[in-house]
């Protein structure tokens, strides 16, 4: 990283961030092509959960090519100053790459989706079986992430 002084090393904080973040933007390529799609997620030990319906050119993407990179945020805060070049912003991030397994049997999806409700509740109803049949569940186990801050 360039900025050595943005740079967030304690894992700790890391997985903080994870846990509080919204959106999680995940990127994909395809024949070359880049693709990036925000979404609804859940974290738990190193592995992001996503959902998604059955059939879509992420899924195309991601069962042709299953490595992946993602990116979240939190605590962002415009920073205006006088000068229109000298404004910044505030944030935490953290980017990582790793590669994504789709989540087949029920009791591995409703694992997969515990994590993603919990991300933003600890109060929303379950959904019962037959749904999750209806949904595809997969996960990107991270290999690597590093995390930034500013203003900080």
């Amino acid at each position: 990283m360039r900025r050595v002084d943005k740079e967030i090393t304690d894992q700790n904080l890391m997985e903080e961030i994870l846990k509080k973040a919204q959106v999680c933007r995940l990127a994909v390529s395809y024949r070359d092509m880049p693709y990036i799609i925000p979404m609804n997620f859940g974290y738990a030990d190193r592995v992001l959960y996503f959902h998604s319906a059955q059939e879509g050119l992420k899924l195309l993407i991601l069962r042709e090519n299953p490595q992946a990179s993602f990116e979240v945020e939190i605590d962002t805060q415009l920073v205006p100053s006088e000068q229109g070049c000298n404004w910044t912003m505030r944030y935490q991030s953290v980017v990582g790459f790793g590669e994504v397994e789709f989540i087949n049997g029920l009791a591995e999806k409703r694992e997969g989706m515990k994590h993603i409700l919990q991300q933003y509740s600890d109060n929303i109803t379950f959904p019962n079986d037959a749904a999750l049949e209806e949904v595809t569940l997969f996960k990107l186990k991270i290999n690597t992430m590093t995390g930034k801050k500013s203003g900080y």
